[in-house]
Order: structure tokens, then sequence, then C-alpha cells
């Protein structure tokens, strides 16, 4: 498969050719403007997924209760599958090749696909006039155009509620200087969105429905990249900014201390600021009394991009102060996110708004036409903008590394794919209204010590890795191949990230981490640690019956502690651990042996105490458990503590990874371990019976914990079943993710620190305990989510 399409195109540095998917594209749509033209299509794709699974044989009379046990070899099955989900991949890349491009459409979908000839495609932008005829021939198709601005409007929105990190803030004199934002559940509206282009609109956009276009100019990308044209000798836009990154404007621009020799007081203006553009190189006709000064290319590309930047600046500023908008985002493709003219467009905002004004710019500002386009099209049969999406970092280009495509030789192109979600996703509705939520304890970008480390320990840990994907496919021939593959791909996206730690919004171990599971499922491994967790599951089951009964011999108090002891020992149990790995490859890591590892009182963080004077008043209502392991994390660990709350009187939902990740639980694998459980707990049969404990998917496929999209379905319940107690359990949910975390009810906050480094980092040491409780004090103006 890869072969042929190696023929048309090339991408380096992207695991999974783009637009092999091409092939299957059901939907396609063009935003099409004078200087550049962006490719949207929508393709189905077949992916394995490992199931952990009920087994086919099993009668409904051999089914677990508490009256009837079965074992967990008779009751689970392994097995593979093939599912369908859908991607929505976008391309940009001059209008010149425009021809080139229809071309390669036509090779490689409309001779592959009959659900595209003979349809009609969606197209936005100037060109998608002026080429309607060609595409007409090119591909047999008939163009619907859309509304330019209607389709600008809904591409922005679509990447805001969708995409984490999209908006960012430029600060040119911070380390490093991107500052993305933060998810929220704030309203977005009203806004500025400028889109700079060939030309430049502005546009008050009110809400999803409601858009008013208040100005704009004439002077936009196209006025630099002609100008430029005239001016220099650069042969595309890319070279021409590359050109502009080493000029200095002061040789061709006549400034303030030029003419005052020195700054202006009485108005306010410092010398440095431009009096004129181009003003050092005005002449006269009579002036003789010199031979002509010869202006460097790279000065004059410098004046230019700085001379048009302000004046977009400027505008928008103006325009926003008009309307009272205190935020402007800024799409199409002239910032190209270099920091040349996210510097000069930024310092505009601020000039001219005294800092009043907030200017964000957009990681894929150039998609926002394509992406409105596409949704046009897809509301002819689908509800596609009600759908949640997540980034497929695996297929896309980051900030500033674009890769070259051989039908534009002397220009490159940017790459963005994202997946559709199973389900839809949503905002915790327990978390803080008045405190901003930021899931990373750490961002990379800013840290470097962390960053250096961190990815060092990816990078070691890519081999391990590569080995347990080629145990999980023993009946496939190429699983070596792939997993070399895989190795390989991850180790350079860890060196660009090296290089380039903004280039997919903040660096985070969360985001390390999602980006390794894209490439394993990419190269088709789709649950490594599938039959680990199986055996670690039956190995925990076994134990279980007794593990209650001494629980049950003990006092009250005793059997708080011991609880909370049994979820910290579970916990250690983490296959993405380096050197607990080692203890559990060499067999030597049981159940007691966890618990006597871990650091005595008191803890690193030890609220314990506290925990236990709540637990001596009334039950809580309900308690929402993110869960985290498979095997003695959840058998040994989390179904005890589940099994106390119970009998304390609290409603229980237990929230599980909607898809695999490591050893950690999954929902389908939780509802069968719930099944499993329950044969050796009449309380937890009981409560399964009643609903007073629910499983729930989390809408995660992470070992960290993003609360900012977490399932709408699990956000139904913790509405309906009023939760006021939250337990994130676990290293990724609790400490490299929402750690500082504020909430609107109580929570606790359980890990045991398995990395030497992050320990040390913390104050602690290997095997050194979190316990947070943080209680929830109302009059702190917590938000009012029920």
């Amino acid at each position: 498969m890869a072969e042929y399409y190696a023929k048309s195109l090339e991408l380096s540095g992207i695991p999974a050719l783009t637009l092999t998917n091409l092939k299957h594209a059901e939907r396609i749509a063009f935003d099409i403007g004078g200087s550049l033209t962006k490719l949207a299509f929508f393709s189905k794709i077949s992916h394995k997924r490992a199931l952990y699974t009920i087994n086919p044989n099993t009668k409904s009379n051999e089914k677990p209760d508490a009256l009837n046990h079965v074992s967990h070899d008779s009751y689970v099955s392994n097995c593979e599958t093939e599912e369908e989900g859908w991607r929505l991949h976008f391309i940009n890349f001059e209008t010149k090749y425009i021809e080139s491009c229809l071309d390669f459409v036509k090779q490689n979908v409309m001779g592959r696909s009959t659900d595209v000839n003979g349809k009609i495609i969606k197209a936005t932008g100037g060109g998608a006039h002026k080429y309607k005829q060609l595409i007409n021939e090119k591909l047999g198709v008939e163009i619907s155009k859309e509304d330019e601005i209607q389709c600008l409007i809904k591409g922005c929105n679509f990447l805001l509620k969708n995409i984490p990190d999209e908006a960012f803030i430029y600060e040119k004199h911070s380390n490093p200087p991107y500052k993305f934002q933060s998810p929220s559940n704030q309203p977005l509206f009203p806004y500025l969105l400028v889109n700079i282009g060939s030309g430049v609109s502005m546009m008050k956009v009110i809400s999803d429905t409601e858009v008013e276009r208040i100005g704009g100019t004439s002077l936009g990308g196209g006025s630099f990249w002609g100008l430029g044209s005239l001016l220099t000798k650069a042969k595309g836009f890319d070279e021409l900014l590359e050109l502009a990154e080493k000029g200095d404007h002061r040789l061709v621009d006549m400034l303030v201390k030029d003419i005052y020799g020195g700054s202006y007081d009485l108005i306010g203006l410092p010398g440095d600021i431009i009096a004129s553009s181009f003003g050092k190189a005005a002449r006269s006709a009579s002036d003789t009394s010199s031979a002509p000064v010869e202006y460097k290319e790279e000065d004059i590309a410098r004046s230019l991009l700085i001379s048009i930047s302000n004046d977009i600046g400027q505008i928008a500023c103006l325009s926003a102060r008009l309307h009272k908008l205190k935020n402007i985002y800024f799409g199409g493709f002239f910032t190209r996110c270099r920091p040349i003219t996210l510097y000069t467009i930024t310092f505009a905002i601020n000039y001219w708004s005294k800092g009043e004004i907030q200017a964000l710019f957009l990681r894929h500002e150039g998609y926002l036409g394509a992406i409105g386009a596409f949704l046009k099209s897809a509301e002819e049969t689908t509800d596609a903008d009600k759908y949640s999406w997540g980034e497929h970092f695996a297929g896309s280009t980051g900030l500033q590394s674009p890769v070259a495509l051989n039908f534009s030789k002397d220009s490159k192109v940017d790459l963005l794919e994202l997946d559709r979600l199973e389900r839809p996703v949503c905002y915790c509705p327990v978390l803080r209204s008045d405190a901003v939520y930021v899931p990373d304890t750490w961002d990379l970008t800013r840290d470097a010590e962390a960053r250096e480390y961190w990815l060092n320990c990816f990078k070691e840990a890519v081999d391990k890795f590569a080995e347990r994907a080629v145990l999980s496919q023993p009946n496939k021939a190429d699983a070596a191949e792939l997993a070399e593959q895989f190795k390989q791909k991850y180790i350079q996206r860890l060196q660009d990230l090296g290089e380039q730690p903004f280039a997919f919004g903040s660096l985070t171990v969360r985001t390390l981490l999602d980006t390794r599971e894209q490439f394993l499922k990419e190269f088709e491994f789709p649950d490594p640690y599938l039959q680990q967790k199986r055996n670690d599951n039956k190995e925990a089951l076994e134990l279980f019956p007794s593990y209650l009964k001494n629980l049950d011999s003990k006092n009250w108090e005793q059997q708080q502690h011991d609880l909370v002891e049994g979820i910290l020992a579970g916990n250690v149990f983490d296959w993405g651990a380096k050197e607990v790995t080692m203890l559990m490859d060499a067999q030597t890591l049981t159940f007691e042996d966890a618990r006597s590892r871990l650091r005595p009182h008191p803890w690193l963080y030890d609220d314990y105490e506290a925990w236990l004077v709540r637990l001596r008043g009334s039950p809580h209502n309900c308690a929402v458990i993110f869960v985290d392991n498979s095997g003695f994390d959840i058998i040994l660990g989390v179904f005890p503590f589940v099994r106390e709350l119970l009998r304390r009187g609290t409603k229980v939902i237990l929230a599980a990874n909607s898809k695999p990740v490591l050893n950690d639980v999954t929902y389908r694998e939780l509802v069968i371990l719930a099944d499993l459980v329950a044969a050796s707990c009449e309380i937890i049969t009981a409560a399964l019976r009643n609903r007073r404990l629910l499983i729930v998917e989390s809408g995660q496929g992470s070992p960290c914990l993003d609360l900012s999209r977490i399932d709408c379905g699990l956000v139904d319940a913790m509405v309906e079943h009023k939760v006021d107690l939250v337990v994130l359990v676990g290293m990724g949910r609790a400490v490299h993710t929402n750690l500082y975390a504020k909430f609107g009810c109580e929570v606790l906050k359980i890990a045991v620190l398995k990395n030497r480094w992050l320990a040390n980092r913390l104050g602690g040491d290997m095997f050194s305990v979190i316990f947070k409780y943080e209680k929830y004090d109302a009059s702190e103006e917590a938000a009012k989510f029920f």
C-alpha cells in the first residue's frame, strides 16, 4: 500500500502516509484562496481492536454471581477484531499547483472511489468560482460554492471547541514564547476573527450562527507576497518569510529617532518606533550627490513584513475597541506561526490597545475555510459538527514543520489529521469554575530540565515497548518490521520535539504518552498489554475472597488504613514504570511485597488523618473513582474501597478508560471484572443490580486524565447522581495531571511515586506516597454545577 503512494508523493517524518486514505475518501472539500489552496477529505479508516471479552461459549447459567463461582479463564477470552473509524485530513499547498493537485486527486480518489465520482463537492474561497470549470473537467464533479465568511467562522469555532492547545499567545521575551490557552468552560463568544489571506477580513463572531463583517484591508498576505516578489528574488511565500527573518528593517525604515534624534517624549513615541516604512529608501529626482544605496533583500523583506503586519494589527485593534471585544483570533496562513509575524502583530495589538486586548493565534490557522466547507458538506448527511474530535499527532505536522510533496518541489505543505471520537466529550461538571483548569502539572515547553529528562526517558523506553508490541502479535509475520518502524518514527518525533517542544501545543508527559499510543495503533499494535492484563487479573481474583475475609477480621480504624494501603500497594503494579517493570519481569513483586515497599507515615503528601475524620461523619452522596491499572490495582485496591463506600451508603461511579493503554483497565474489561468480583461479594452484587454501583467509560485513552474532555455520558451520570467526592488513582491521573486541579467538591488524589527522578523533584524518594484529601469550601465561590 505504502509503496504505491510513494510514487506520487513523499512525506518525511510522517509515520503513516496521510494521503493513502484518499482511496477511502467519502467527502472532499476545497478552500481555494488567491495564494494557497486547502484540501479537506473525510476517510474511513480500519484499525485493529483487541478485546478482553466474555467467552462466546459461556452459557447464561454459567455467568458469575455470589452463588455461582466461575473461573476467570472459562469466562474470559481475548480476541482481535477490525473496526472502522473516521478521520478528517487537511493539506495546504500553493494555488499555482492546483492542476497537479487535482491530477493527484483524480488518480488516487476518482479512479478508486465510487463514493465521490459524479457528486457535488463543496468549495469556498475566491478560487471556488475561478477554478470551477477546471475542477469539473479534472474530477468530473460539480462545485457548490459556500460563503467564505460562514466557512471561516464554522472552522474557527470547530477548532476552538475541539482541539486542546489550539489557540496561543506569543510573548517574545518569554521562554518559550508560545503560551497555549488552557481548556475552559467559559463562553467563547464574542470575539474578533481576523482572517489574513490574500487580503484581510475582520468578523465579529457573536455566536455559532451570528457573525458580522466589520472591516478589513486589501493589504494582506497577497500584498506581502506580491510586493516581495517584485522587490526580491524570493521564489515562494516561505522563502520570502525566511528572507525577512534574516533582515534588519532599521536599515530601510525611518525611525522616530532618525527624525528627532531620540524619543518624542511629548506624545510618548519611543525612538525605535517606525515613523515611516521604507522611509530611508526614499530619493528625489534631484538627488545626485551620491551613488544609490544598495539595500539588502532581507532588509527589504523585513521592512515589508513589519509594515503589513503593523497595518493589520492597528486596524484589528481599532475594530475590536469599537465593538468592545477583548480577544482577537488571527486565521489564514499569513503568520505561518513564525516568530517574526507573531511578534509584529502582537506588538501592534499591545501597542495600540495598551495591553487591554489580547492577540491570539491558531496552530491550524490556515484550515478555517476548509474545515467550514467540510462541515457544510457533512451537514447534508450527518451532524459532523456535533461529534467530538481529537488531533491525530501521528499524521499531522506541527508548528513550523511542513513537509515536501513531489508536485510542488519548491514549496512545502502542512498536514492536519483529526479523528472523530466514538463518543462526544464534555467538560467535567465538578471542576471549579472560578479557577483556570490546567490538566498537566508540568509544562515541558517551559521546564528545560524536565523536558530533557522526559524526552530521554521515553527514548530509552522505546525498545521495551517495541518488544512488547511484537510479543502481542505472535501470529503476525511482519510484527517485528512494524515494531521497528514504530520505534524509528517515535524516536524521530521525540527528536523533533526536542528541537521544537511547542510544535503540537504544550509539551507534557501526557502528550508524550498519548503520542506513543497513537504511533503504536498506527502500526497495528492495538493493545500490547492485553495478555498481561489477563494474567494479572486472574492472579488478583484468586486472592480477592481471602483478602476481603482478612479485612473483615479487623477493627474499623485498621480496616480504613488497610483499604488506603491496598489502593497504594495495587498502584505499584504499573507496567509503565521502568523500575517496577524490572521487578515484575523478574516475578519478584507480590502484593504484600508492594505494601512493604511503601514509604511509612508521614507520607510525602499525607492527609490520611483528615480523611479518617471525614469518614466518621455522614456518608458522601456519590463518589466517582477514576481507576488506573488492571490486576492487583483494580481488584485488591479499588474494589475493596468501593465496597466500603457502598456499605456507608455512598453510590459509586467507576470511570475507566475508553481505549487501552499500558496495563490500565478499560471500560469493557471493567464490566467483566465487576461480574467476576461480584461472585465473591454480595455487597457489590447488590449494588450492581440496584445501580448503586455504575461502571462508565471516561472517554480517555491515556494513563493521564484531561478533565476538560471526558465522556458526556459520564458527565450526565455525575450530574444525575450529584457527585460530591472525586477519587483520582495513580501517577498519571493524580500527579502528572490534576495534582493542583481545583474541584467544587471533595477530592482524594492517591498515587505511589514509581519514578525516582520525579519523586526526588517532589522532595521524596522511590515509592513515596501521595495521599491528598482536599475539602470543598463553598465560601470560595465555587462553581454551581447542578
